[in-house]
């Protein structure tokens, strides 16, 4: 928890209510459900007119006090003069009418408090003022953290597109050059290490078209009772042609479990993890899958003799654009969203999601899921 200090000026030709106003205010902290921070309060005064203003000039307020009579100017005077600045105002006054307050609002005073009113009165309008203070305050904060992480993600997502373009039109000007001469054949590598990096556009693109409604609570789910070994064993057919390029084995261990969801969360969830699991695998290797129920959760654990993750880096994983560098992924294409895809989709199902991984030998990911209320 942070103390925020905020500038308060009392503006009263009264010196009783000026010294009143300040011992109220002096060690008062505004409490609010929407504050999550302390606000105290730095209280200066003044008697008239024309001092508020010069006061105003040389120092920051965030909220005035600012009694309607005073001996030089009244308080809508005032008002108009310092429209151009940020200040929360609370008129107050002993001539208290509609056609005031409506003029005072007009004006752009934030509250009105007619004369008398007691300490917690004045307390509540000032803490009324605090939390609109304070709202503003972090309403910026987040603006400014939306912007930051939009320019991240944009930089980020050129530099992935990038290398891949770069390549293929690298291939593409070779083949145009005829370098190897006129015959098709001996283009073949180029042309297959362009449909490559083709493929891994396409799944960055589409990585990101999932991510994105996953964020922004934009898609459409249809949650429905689904049998779980079905559609993972269906889901596992499709990979297994990238699975017999690389020798590498997928063991099942798929009991008859039914869970209520959305079966495109399903498909993307099963497909990133089988996907890393052979992706990050080892030349002959394994990837076993094992779907069961414990308790109120879906169970399903997805683990390789792959090349394993270090313990410094499973913090890592999640985090959107993020790829595990070292000598053994390097050459290994992705997008760096699956896994973050995967968790929101686990936390969407309130679920959790466990890791076990030694490096140089292989990691196991146990997903726990629950149920859905079914769709009307």
């Amino acid at each position: 928890m942070n103390r925020i200090t905020l500038n308060v000026l009392v503006v009263d030709d009264e010196q009783g209510m000026t010294s009143g106003a300040e011992r109220c205010l002096r060690r008062f902290i505004a409490k609010d459900e929407n504050i999550k921070d302390e606000i105290s309060f730095a209280v200066s005064t003044a008697s008239s007119g024309k001092e508020a203003l010069d006061f105003l000039e040389k120092n920051n307020v965030d909220i005035m006090l600012l009694d309607y009579k005073l001996p030089d100017m009244n308080g809508i005077e005032i008002l108009e003069k310092v429209s151009d600045k940020k200040i929360l105002t609370i008129v107050i006054t002993a001539f208290a009418s509609l056609d005031v307050a409506i003029t005072a609002t007009k004006k752009g005073a934030f509250d009105f408090l007619a004369k008398p009113f007691t300490p917690e009165e004045l307390r509540n309008s000032v803490r009324k003022a605090a939390t609109s203070i304070y709202s503003m305050r972090m309403l910026k904060i987040l603006e400014e953290e939306k912007k930051s992480i939009r320019f991240e993600f944009i930089s980020v997502l050129a530099h992935e597109l990038k290398s891949p373009i770069s390549a293929v039109e690298g291939y593409l000007k070779l083949i145009d050059e005829r370098i190897k001469g006129n015959d098709v054949s001996a283009y073949d590598t180029m042309i297959k290490r362009s449909i490559e990096r083709l493929n891994s556009m396409r799944k960055l693109i589409i990585d990101i078209i999932d991510l994105t409604k996953l964020e922004s609570n934009r898609k459409v789910r249809n949650i429905e009772r689904i049998n779980l070994a079905q559609s993972v064993k269906s889901i596992i057919d499709g990979f297994e042609n990238q699975a017999k390029e690389r020798n590498i084995k997928i063991i099942t261990d798929i009991k008859d479990v039914f869970i209520n969801a959305d079966a495109g969360d399903i498909e993307m969830l099963v497909s990133n993890m089988v996907s890393n699991g052979i992706k990050y695998n080892k030349d002959g290797g394994e990837v076993k899958i094992i779907v069961d129920s414990e308790g109120e959760f879906t169970k399903l654990i997805f683990s390789d003799t792959g090349i394993g993750i270090k313990q410094e880096d499973l913090d890592k994983l999640f985090k959107e654009f993020v790829r595990i560098k070292n000598e053994q992924t390097r050459t290994i294409e992705g997008s760096g969203l699956g896994l973050s895809i995967v968790k929101k989709i686990v936390d969407f199902y309130d679920g959790k999601i466990n890791i076990e991984s030694e490096f140089g030998k292989g990691t196991s990911f146990t997903l726990y899921l629950k149920s859905k209320p079914p769709c009307d």
